[in-house]
């Protein structure tokens, strides 16, 4: 059994989710906290597999509840949130980089039209995370900085870069912003970036990085021309490529690994259309997204990175890249960063 903590100050919506979980063989619900300060008494005492975390509590908030318990105790914690409400995706994502594993929307009623399909999937989404290895976290220490390891050194007379693409699932939007803050202001090449999300969190997740990062970040229209030294978040349940210094959206490509959007058909695309000139950066995240175009990006020519294991939530889609060795390079985040700004030195913007 996976036993199951929920953390909500809604008597009502804390016995719905209760309920709607307990319905699966595999899940136990062990215990319902009100607030924060209950939460990491009650992880402490219970030892769940898994948090499901509210973010507005009294007492203490999602975000403050979930540095703390991962200082303690290392278990997945599932952001659980009302998207709806203002300010709080981008608290979402402040969980997220403090050690949460992903966030999802609460579950409608069973009025909903779409009931069906989405209690499904938010059951589903319980149980995939809470096989998610999770490290204690030190108080207010950053991800561990990890020495460069290239795996495969890259020619010295490569052409140009003119674009990178990066994909990421659970665990991707702290080092997607690691990476990005680690960029020089004047970063010459455009970025593309495919992150696995649920429905309704992409917006939260680009106004988070905004605030952060000296780069502008946004969610691109069909057929916008790529910019130097902007930042592209594909859009939810549509796949994003490149055609022509174009950024190609498409509502009717078929989902590719079950996704849409998917790495593999962004990076396809940047093999296709810019061959030695790009850039494909692949991490963390379950399943295997993205690992064989990274390969092919590298057969045309293309620099290829790969997080590492040791600083990858999930080791997933960029350990599938190392079997495959379609990474000329494994690195952390923030050696990611200096290879990017290292490989760009010179580069004139197109």
């Amino acid at each position: 059994m996976i036993k199951v903590l929920l953390v909500d100050d809604s008597v009502t919506t804390a016995e719905f989710i209760s309920a709607l979980l307990s319905a699966d063989k595999e899940l136990q619900v062990v215990g319902k906290a009100g607030d924060g300060e209950a939460a990491i008494r009650m992880t402490a005492l219970l030892q769940p597999d898994i948090v499901l975390m509210d973010i507005n509590m009294p007492k203490m908030n999602g975000y403050e509840a979930t540095r703390r318990i991962l200082e303690i105790h290392p278990v997945p914690i599932i952001i659980c949130s009302n998207i709806w409400q203002p300010g709080e995706l981008v608290r979402c994502f402040e969980a997220i980089e403090t050690g949460a594993v992903t966030a999802i929307a609460k579950p409608p009623g069973p009025g909903h039209l779409d009931f069906v399909r989405l209690a499904d999937q938010f059951v589903k989404t319980v149980k995939a995370m809470a096989e998610v290895r999770v490290v204690r976290r030190k108080p207010h220490l950053q991800m561990k900085k990890i020495e460069s390891r290239p795996a495969v050194p890259f020619p010295a007379t490569r052409v140009a870069p003119r674009i990178v693409a990066i994909g990421a699932s659970t665990g991707g939007p702290p080092a997607i912003k690691t990476i990005l803050e680690g960029l020089k202001k004047d970063f010459p090449l455009p970025i593309l970036i495919v992150q696995h999300i649920a429905a309704g969190f992409l917006e939260g997740m680009a106004s988070w990085l905004g605030k952060v990062v000296l780069l502008p970040v946004r969610i691109p229209v069909p057929d916008e021309q790529l910019l130097a030294g902007h930042i592209y978040l594909a859009p939810n349940a549509m796949q994003m490529g490149v055609t022509k210094g174009r950024i190609s959206i498409s509502k009717t490509a078929f989902p590719e690994n079950g996704l849409r959007p998917a790495v593999s058909y962004l990076f396809r695309s940047v093999a296709e259309e810019y061959g030695p000139n790009g850039i494909g950066v692949l991490l963390t995240g379950m399943g295997k997204d993205g690992a064989a175009e990274l390969k092919t990006m590298q057969k045309r020519g293309g620099l290829t990175i790969a997080q590492d294991e040791a600083s990858a939530v999930v080791n997933g889609m960029p350990g599938e890249a190392v079997k495959l060795q379609a990474a000329n390079h494994v690195l952390p985040p923030e050696e990611i960063a200096r290879l990017l700004n290292k490989v760009t030195q010179g580069v004139i913007p197109s």
